[in-house]
């Protein structure tokens, strides 16, 4: 009883740091010099998030919580392919 509670309050921990460190690469990304910058700061955003409610689906013991991450992250990762072909090529065609 009082491990899981523990583990629970770590988990919390962890979601509150990885909320700063989304906060601070949110700083970086509307401040990013060049449009790369920018994009890699989003991806970071959009990977902390899936930690996040990676974390949330621990500690509410909800495993569905972990099908949304896994479509959150492939969500990021087209759209991050999809930005760079579009500012590589300046069309998505």
């Amino acid at each position: 009883m009082i491990y899981e509670q523990t583990l629970d309050l770590l988990y919390a921990i962890g979601a509150i740091l990885v909320m700063l460190m989304i906060f601070l690469s949110m700083i970086r990304a509307l401040a990013g010099p060049t449009a790369p910058d920018r994009i890699v700061a989003i991806n970071i955003i959009t990977t902390y998030t899936m930690i996040i409610i990676t974390l949330i689906s621990r500690i509410y013991e909800q495993v569905y919580f972990l099908d949304i991450a896994m479509v959150y992250a492939l969500m990021g990762f087209i759209t991050t392919i999809g930005v760079a072909k579009y500012l590589e090529k300046g069309a998505l065609d």
